[in-house]
């Protein structure tokens, strides 16, 4: 199931990453203030909502498939990291809660991959913690990209400063809950 309409969806996820960055690079200045923010919000917000589309779409249509379970989380750590990056670079999020996302991103992933060949990777399923923090970053994260006050009331840059720093904190104490899961099964291994 490598082009089912779910997978090319998460593929899009993929491929839209070079078009959010480099929005940045394009001469966009003559379409007025903002501009580059509001198209690489609108290019985040559209790829990260086909996050959800594409796991309604294979349970619907019946296309579910060990490569679309697998492609799904590494397209929107691809896209979170890459966007993560680039505000960065704007210097709209501190390098440091990026490394934490990122870093964890890495190592969660590592750690199911490495209980996965144990045998045990039920022990490191996602939980609703994950699923918590993955929302807050995705909220905050178009924020961030936006960087404007929305209605004359909505500071997004504040705002969403405020939620990157909440989802490196749920962050943290996601991973910290994946590790503890694991520990059994990684004391019972190192024996």
């Amino acid at each position: 199931m490598f082009f089912t309409v779910p997978t090319l969806l998460t593929w899009a996820r993929i491929v839209c990453i070079p078009l959010i960055v480099g929005v940045y690079d394009l001469p966009l200045d003559s379409l007025g203030p903002g501009m580059r923010n509001l198209i690489a919000t609108v290019l985040f917000v559209v790829f990260a909502l086909t996050d959800w589309l594409d796991g309604y779409l294979a349970r619907k249509l019946n296309q579910t498939s060990s490569f679309g379970a697998f492609l799904d989380p590494v397209a929107d750590k691809f896209l979170v990291c890459s966007t993560l990056l680039v505000l960065v670079h704007l210097q709209r999020v501190d390098a440091l809660v990026a490394l934490v996302i990122i870093g964890r991103e890495i190592a969660i992933s590592a750690l199911r991959e490495w209980m996965a060949q144990i045998g045990a990777s039920r022990s490191v399923a996602v939980h609703m913690l994950g699923k918590v923090k993955t929302t807050v970053q995705m909220i905050a994260i178009p924020f961030l990209l936006l960087d404007r006050t929305v209605l004359g009331l909505i500071d997004t840059r504040m705002w969403g400063t405020v939620l990157i720093y909440i989802a490196a904190v749920l962050t943290i104490w996601s991973m910290v809950y994946y590790l503890r899961k694991a520990l059994p099964e990684i004391r019972a291994k190192a024996r």
